[in-house]
């Protein structure tokens, strides 16, 4: 069964890998396998506005993805990235659903950079919530070839994406900006992707002069206001 999944869906499997043995790895450096606090979290690459913003540590963007603050944290997101995964990479090709993936991670970052900027922050949810997108803005592009049956999955896909909100309400310590920022982009990932390589091209590049445009010219402000003495 493990055999047929790694065949059917290498991307996800890949990505499941990699989560699960950045979890392990801080885990040994923070010496508990159950949660990791923040200070280690930090020190293997998490997302801390100060960091990153003031310090220039831009990497933490990427490396904090595959960071989790514990076992559930973990549970949780895998399971999520296990069933929409293979859905988006039957979808749409494999190029594209690590271009959603890690553009959603870094945009969920950088809203959360401006939401929460002395907050650590670490988790896939900001790329997984940007594979639900991505499902979304696919299935708006062939709503008229899908016919009945967009109605029925955009139901369904609002249902799951209503509880995950809800559930980002209701629990203090998920970062709904960095949900929101990867959903935004991922749904923009999916229905541009849908189209051809070069609208694929289109998606990075935008992707890549937003993201240069939010670290540059937004966060910087922000940051001088709130820690750098007047």
């Amino acid at each position: 069964m493990m055999g047929g999944f790694v065949r059917e869906y290498p991307l996800t499997a890949f990505l499941i890998a990699a989560n699960l043995l950045f979890y392990l790895l801080s885990a040994l450096c923070g010496g508990s396998l159950g949660s990791i606090d923040n200070e280690t979290l930090v020190r293997c690459g998490g997302l801390f506005g100060p960091a990153v913003v003031t310090g220039g540590q831009w990497w933490r963007l990427l490396s904090a993805m595959s960071l989790h603050a514990g076992l559930e944290h973990l549970a949780l997101n895998m399971l999520s990235l296990f069933i929409v995964g293979r859905m988006v990479e039957f979808t749409v090709h494999r190029a594209a659903m690590l271009a959603i993936y890690l553009g959603s991670g870094v945009m969920g970052f950088l809203f959360s950079l401006f939401a929460h900027p002395d907050a650590v922050a670490v988790g896939a949810s900001g790329a997984i919530f940007g594979l639900f997108g991505a499902m979304g803005g696919y299935a708006l592009f062939h709503r008229r070839r899908l016919g009945e049956r967009y109605r029925l999955f955009m139901k369904e896909f609002g249902a799951i994406l209503g509880l995950n909100l809800l559930l980002g309400l209701l629990i203090p310590q998920i970062d709904m900006s960095a949900h929101i920022g990867g959903l935004l982009l991922g749904a923009a990932g999916g229905y541009l992707a849908t189209r051809n390589r070069g609208a694929l091209w289109a998606f990075l590049g935008g992707t890549a002069l937003l993201s240069v445009w939010i670290a540059l010219a937004w966060l910087p402000e922000r940051y001088m206001i709130l820690f750098i003495p007047q």
